[in-house]
């Protein structure tokens, strides 16, 4: 009988290999490389298969980890991609999106929490932290091409950098949250010290240390000596390394890490847009990110699969789900988009499509490692069964939809 691990080692195997494949043969059809990920995780389980389809319910902390690192990987390559220089009009759709549409869906989502779901106000808030950003990870479908490609509609680039900047911007939320869980319990007040540290300081040293990191390293590789410089390494692991770095310095001083790498990254294409390194750095990060992506939503599958995880799956999460997915998140970004000089068409893809993903199960994983939250199954069950229905929904509709519009 072979050993787990060798077992494990064929089946991690065949997964790089379907890494590098199944996006060429996927390209044409509407089926996304994640929907066939969750597939193949949940043929492979069985009680004899050595697959890690762990309940994330019982594994908090590998959850969190491994969810942290496929989105900071996720949100440099996003970054790097983005030919686009910053400015407040060239970004009107970020700011629109982040500032506006983004706090109207977590405050929906909390309502629909205390509601119909029953959770208390810490817990409603938590969920809909959890679920207002968009993932990364999963919408590189609908996002721009490689850096200098010339694929930068509005409509990409809106839903690019929107999953770039909210993965920050929703942390505070996640971090009041857990500030009243915590003073139900103790009884100390919170506010004061959520506005200075967890949102002005925290944003501000993500911001700050992003962009001089950024600075930085773009002055090592293109502004240095012929010769000396990182970008003639022609090495693609540099922005695992830049990715690394801005994360964990910025966590060392309590900033928000995830603003920190996609601050970084835009930081690195402004000191020079043109050079061919950018794409070295690019595809590097985007094979990495897909093949983490790939691993981790085999395992959702295969915990799918096992039974447990959707084991508290009632109508009201069912009705919780959809009215997030067909409701909520379309609404507020047209609401967000209200006045912004865009086609209809334009807005309401942008304003639909909003997936869901392994962003979500990090927050939840994180917040529920620093406080305790009543319902916390309820949550689990709640944000895994938005995520697989966004999966499913937006990987059905993406292709065809993107080409109608660009044919338009």
């Amino acid at each position: 009988m072979p050993s787990s691990y060798v077992i494990l080692l064929a089946l991690f195997g065949a997964v790089v290999l379907l890494t590098a494949w199944l996006p060429m043969l996927l390209k044409r059809i509407p089926i996304s490389l994640p929907m066939v990920c969750i597939a193949i995780g949940i043929v492979l389980w069985s009680p004899f298969t050595p697959l890690v389809g762990v309940n994330p319910l019982e594994n908090r902390y590998v959850t969190e980890r491994l969810t942290e690192f496929v989105v900071i990987v996720a949100l440099m390559g996003a970054g790097l991609k983005l030919d686009r220089p910053i400015s407040w009009r060239g970004w009107e759709t970020s700011w629109r999106l982040v500032g506006i549409a983004m706090p109207l869906t977590i405050a929906a989502i909390t309502l629909l929490g205390s509601t119909i779901l029953g959770l208390g106000i810490a817990s409603a808030l938590l969920l809909g932290a959890a679920l207002a950003p968009t993932d990364p990870v999963l919408a590189s479908d609908i996002q721009v091409g490689p850096p200098r490609s010339g694929e930068e509609d509005e409509v990409r680039f809106a839903l690019t950098s929107e999953a770039g900047l909210n993965d920050g911007a929703a942390f505070p939320f996640v971090y009041l949250a857990i500030a009243i869980a915590l003073s139900a319990v103790s009884g100390e007040p919170f506010l004061a010290h959520w506005v200075l540290v967890d949102v002005i300081w925290k944003i501000a040293a993500g911001v700050g240390i992003g962009w001089i990191g950024g600075k930085a390293m773009g002055y090592l590789a293109f502004h240095l000596p012929r010769r000396t410089g990182l970008s003639e390494t022609k090495d693609g692991f540099v922005a695992l390394g830049i990715t690394c770095l801005a994360y964990g310095s910025t966590e060392m001083v309590h900033g928000y890490g995830f603003l920190a790498v996609f601050v970084s990254a835009l930081a690195l294409r402004s000191v020079e847009r043109h050079h061919d390194y950018h794409e070295n750095l690019h595809n590097f990060a985007e094979q990495i990110e897909r093949l983490l992506m790939m691993v981790l939503l085999v395992c959702f599958g295969a915990a799918i699969a096992e039974g447990s995880i959707f084991g508290a799956l009632s109508w009201p999460v069912v009705i919780t789900a959809a009215l997030i997915l067909f409701v909520v998140r379309p609404l507020c970004g047209w609401i967000g988009l209200i006045g912004f000089p865009a086609k209809p068409l334009e807005k309401g893809v942008i304003a639909f499509f909003g997936i869901r993903g392994l962003g979500s199960f990090f927050y939840l994983a994180f917040a529920l490692g620093q406080a305790e939250f009543e319902g916390s199954k309820i949550l689990w069950v709640t944000v895994c069964f938005v995520v697989l229905c966004s999966i499913i929904m937006h990987g059905v509709l993406v292709t065809p939809v993107m080409r109608w519009l660009d044919r338009s």
